[in-house]
């Protein structure tokens, strides 16, 4: 009998049997093989990690040659099947080196990723992010891993020294106070010269809202630092645009460069914890050299004096001062899915002063949500809230006291002789212009409190594949309130014969931003693609606030602010103030073309319309164009040891008007209650200030990336300089200011070099180094005539200026007496008599230098950070005003001018000159930090660092005062100043011990 098999087919019995023997085999074997190879599969563990040995959370894996793949999770922890012990992953991580690893049987592989000079990497350039491959403009990145560690207040702290071309020097040691920023050079002669800042696209107003002080007889206190509302801990990276062609879509806003500040955002994952704590102490950095009681005693018999010798020693800096402590904690949470990501933070702050009774205590919180909705996910939503509220206790510290000093002065010209206090133990309260420091801060309290909100919502849509718009609005909210006295007991003129003082202030800061942006990134033909953004953008500044001061408190112990009510009517002063309308309107458009990743073209055009700007000059008009060759991308270019050579060159033109709403405008302030006087005449064709500058410029990478830098030339010329015109006859009617153009020029030109490489890359043991040099030149030049900026304060310098502003000179260059040293009578002799004065200093270097340095061996970290400046010049006006010789007998003194060849007379004559100009240059170790990386405990704790970090650790300087690294505003009216050291707050030296950890 025959069967028939599918197919038509027929086999006899005897067939039909050995046909069911070889499939009943057949099934046999393939059941062993499937057996076999399901034994062969190995699941392998590890953990992702970056140079740092900082887990990536969102790495890829892929088994090669299937469609196997796998993430690490918020701990950078993976795990995966593999078909076979030796197969093969492909990790990859944006920004870092796509690699390949051998399984090799192994089931536990940690790896670690190079980031390096990735092309394809994202970078933020202004209302969009742009491929790294695709950047023309000068443009430096910080991410956070190379951000300064220890307890910073502000984020312009984290980039002091790690960029070319930017220089940040304190303006007050206190902490929470502010620096001054400068990028390639000083262009300013109103405002600060600050660049703009913008956080997550929200561009920031660049002022503080803490209400300033004019004590009377104490000054002016330093300003307080506008960026102190953000947390550091919540940067993710920080962007420096410093050539035009990379500003200028910021238009009249980008004159002084732009930093674009990102914060962090929520990865996809589950549920991550970070927490960080730290505590530290501080002491004074350096001091200023002034006598000891013997040497005070040995001076005076020197001198023949009898007097003032009181038989003690005394060391009144280090009775104001102390061993200051700090802490700072943060806590954030994030996580979620890939179309609902969120991160929530929040972070304490608490930083002692070194001078005693001052301190900083911040709160923050912080949200960001990005969410994606539709099923396609062309609809997303971006929502950034900050939130901060710092309180200060601010020292009695001034820019401009006059010869009785702030407590800084009065600490270094006490009779080191003389004591303190009072038999019985209590502070001895100071006799006729000499003020006891240590009374000084019983008596002085002020206290300030500044909140902020800055909430941004950014809808989006992707319109068509490549094409997304998205629209901003955002709301930056800040408050301050101050409330200080000063009680009557202390002997400071206008303070005790007025029976004390008080005052309370107020300020309100409000900017509105609405922002409108079409983006739009295609291939246009093989080969050649375009990245293109145009936009709309509305912003509205309002600033108001109010002040009451009074005089006239008995001793009472409380305090006077909590009773201004009761002082005399008659010595009660309130006032307030709301600026005019300040608007600014705009549309701006950039494009970017690439061809083949050789050949890349950008253009930036910006139109800004301001309130702030006469009726015929309402609009400014701010382009730029840049280009790129990379040449490493060159058919006929085939070095292999070259890994990037790009050629850039740019042009541009940006604006400025910092300066006051209302300027161009008529404006009156009242005087009474139905009486104005005209403050401000009206300019109905003032205009934006232009800063027009060319850079060229070149990035190479070298040996895989493992050495990479760039070079840069630029020149940049600032023209139609907003001035704030004021008349000779200040009684007159017409004494207002005018606001005007002046035809003057101020040029800064030099060459920036960065370079950055690993020196040695074993497995365990690396050393990167990196470090970048400034080399710039500053000059005035068509200026109408001499602008007088400046101002000295100390005893017999009243109304004199140190600096000017001239053709042919740098900015602020130093003009005054040339000191040709003592005569045989030991007076002060002078070329010319002292009747010229000459250009005698520059306080602009010409060399600026950052060097970093991070060695690693298995878990354990070191970094360090030095930055310096060379060639330039700083005016010693304490050695000048306030510990000069004319003090010996009832005040102390600088020790080096007592033992020299020949005596200087006491009745030498203060004045001011080149006597004082220093060697301002210095290199400084900002910055150390030794971390040791413990790693996982147990099965909560991922990812454990302890650390110690140490800031100002030294600083190599011929120069006599507390820091050479030092900016006092001594303005002019309303004309800054450079390099003038006046009793600022002395800078710390911090050690900082702390850990970090993820749960």
């Amino acid at each position: 009998m025959n069967t028939t098999l599918p197919g038509n087919w027929s086999v006899s019995p005897v067939k039909q049997k050995l046909y069911a023997l070889k499939k009943l085999t057949f099934l046999s074997f393939f059941m062993v093989f499937l057996n076999t190879a399901a034994f062969a599969q190995t699941v392998v563990k590890g953990i992702i990690l970056d140079n740092d040995k900082l887990p990536l959370a969102g790495a890829t894996l892929q088994v090669a040659g299937t469609n196997t793949k796998t993430q690490s999770d918020a701990a950078g922890k993976y795990q995966i099947t593999v078909p076979s012990p030796t197969s093969r992953l492909i990790v990859s991580f944006v920004g870092f080196e796509t690699q390949t690893v051998n399984i090799n049987n192994q089931t536990q592989i940690n790896i670690t990723l190079a980031s390096l000079n990735n092309l394809d990497a994202v970078v933020v350039v202004g209302y969009a992010s742009v491929r790294k491959n695709d950047l023309t403009g000068a443009v430096a990145n910080v991410s956070a891993k190379d951000f300064n560690k220890g307890p910073v207040t502000a984020p312009d702290q984290l980039i002091q020294g790690k960029v070319a071309g930017v220089q940040l020097t304190a303006n007050s040691g206190q902490p929470g106070g502010a620096n001054t920023v400068r990028i390639r050079g000083n262009s300013a002669i109103a405002g600060t010269g600050q660049p703009l800042y913008v956080v997550d696209g929200v561009a920031l107003d660049g002022r503080s809202a803490r209400p300033g002080l004019d004590a009377g007889s104490l000054g002016v206190t330093p300003g307080g630092n506008p960026l102190n509302f953000i947390n550091p801990s919540d940067i993710e990276s920080m962007e420096i645009l410093k050539d035009a062609s990379a500003t200028a879509i910021y238009g009249s806003r980008g004159a002084y460069g732009v930093v674009l500040i990102t914060t962090k955002r929520g990865k996809v994952g589950d549920l991550k914890t970070d927490f960080s704590a730290s505590t530290g102490v501080s002491n004074l950095m350096r001091s200023i050299d002034v006598m000891t009681g013997d040497e005070y005693r040995a001076a005076l018999s020197s001198y023949g004096i009898t007097s003032g010798n009181e038989g003690q020693s005394v060391d009144a800096l280090k009775e104001i001062t102390r061993t200051a402590y700090n802490q700072n904690y943060s806590l954030n949470m994030s996580g979620g899915r890939e179309d609902a990501k969120f991160r929530f933070s929040l972070g304490y702050q608490d930083i002692d002063g070194i001078i005693k009774g001052s301190n900083f205590t911040k709160y923050t919180a912080g949200v960001t949500g990005n969410f994606k909705f539709l099923e396609s996910k062309k609809l997303g939503l971006d929502i950034n809230v900050i939130t901060s509220q710092y309180s200060e206790n601010i020292a009695p510290v001034s820019n401009n006291a006059g010869y009785q000093g702030s407590i800084l002065g009065q600490a270094l010209s006490w009779n080191p002789t003389k004591s303190l206090y009072n038999a019985d133990g209590s502070v001895f309260v100071g006799t006729g212009t000499t003020i006891n420091p240590v009374a000084m801060l019983e008596a002085y309290s002020d206290k300030s409190k500044v909140t902020t909100a800055l909430g941004s919502f950014s809808p989006y849509y992707k319109i068509a594949k490549g094409l997304e718009y998205r629209m901003l609005a955002s709301v930056n909210y800040s408050t301050g309130t101050r409330r200080s006295s000063i009680r009557s007991f202390i002997n400071l003129e206008d303070i005790q014969s007025k029976g004390g003082f008080a005052n309370i202030g107020n300020n309100e800061l409000v900017t509105l931003q609405n922002t409108h942006t079409l983006n739009y990134t295609t291939d246009i033909t093989e080969g050649l693609s375009l990245n293109a953004v145009v936009g709309y953008e509305y912003m509205k500044y309002i600033n108001k606030g109010s002040n009451s001061s009074a005089f006239g408190f008995d001793n009472t112990p409380i305090d006077y602010t909590n009773i201004m009510q009761y002082s005399p009517t008659d010595k009660r002063t309130v006032s307030s103030f709301n600026d005019p309308k300040s608007e600014l309107q705009s549309e701006f458009a950039r494009a970017t073309l690439n061809y083949k990743n050789r050949y890349i073209i950008t253009g930036t055009f910006r139109i800004d319309g301001s309130t702030k700007f006469g009726a015929n000059n309402k609009y400014g008009y701010f382009p730029s164009f840049s280009a790129a060759w990379n040449i490493k991308n060159e058919p006929f270019f085939n070095v292999d040891a070259i890994s990037v050579l790009k050629l850039r060159g740019g042009w541009g033109k940006t604006g400025n008007q910092e300066f006051p709403a209302g300027a161009s405008q008529e404006r009156y302030a009242a005087t009474g209650p139905l009486t104005f006087a005209l403050v401000n005449n009206a300019n109905v064709d003032l205009k934006w200030q232009s800063d027009e500058q060319t850079n060229i410029g070149f990035d190479f990478g070298l040996f895989k990336g493992r050495l990479t830098g760039s070079v840069d030339y630029f020149s940049k010329k600032t023209t139609d300089l907003l001035y704030p015109r004021i008349p000779f006859v200040p009684s007159s009617p017409s004494a207002a200011i005018t606001w005007v153009n002046l035809p003057g020029i101020i040029k800064n030109s030099g060459i920036e070099l960065a370079v950055s490489g690993q020196v040695v890359a074993q497995k365990d043991f690396t050393w990167d180094l990196g470090a970048n040099a400034t080399f710039i030149k500053n000059n005035v030049s068509n200026m109408p005539n001499t602008i007088l900026t400046g101002n000295l304060n100390g005893q017999g310098l009243s109304g004199v200026t140190a600096e000017v502003i001239q053709n042919g000179l740098p900015l602020f260059a130093m003009v005054t007496k040339r000191y040709e040293g003592l005569d045989a009578s030991g007076f002060s002799q002078y070329t010319d008599g002292g009747f010229t004065s000459y250009y005698v200093g520059n306080p602009n270097p010409s060399t600026l230098l950052g060097i970093s340095t991070t060695v690693a061996y298995k878990k354990l970290s070191f970094t360090a950070n030095l930055n310096g400046a060379f060639g330039q010049d700083i005016y010693n006006n304490t050695a000048n005003g306030v510990i000069s010789i004319s003090n010996l007998g009832s005040k102390n003194i600088a020790t080096n001018l007592v033992g020299g060849s020949i005596k200087e007379s006491l009745a030498n004559p203060i004045s001011a000159s080149s006597r004082y100009i220093e060697d301002g240059s210095y290199l400084k170790l900002a910055n150390a930090t030794l971390n040791y990386r413990i790693g996982d405990i147990g099965k909560s704790i991922k990812n454990l660092n302890i650390y110690v970090t140490g800031q100002n650790l030294f600083v190599i300087t011929k120069f006599t005062g507390f820091d050479p690294e030092v900016n006092v505003d001594k303005n002019k009216d309303g004309v800054p100043s450079a390099g003038i050291e006046y009793i600022p707050y002395p800078t710390a030296r911090t050690f900082t011990f702390g850990v970090n950890l993820s749960l």
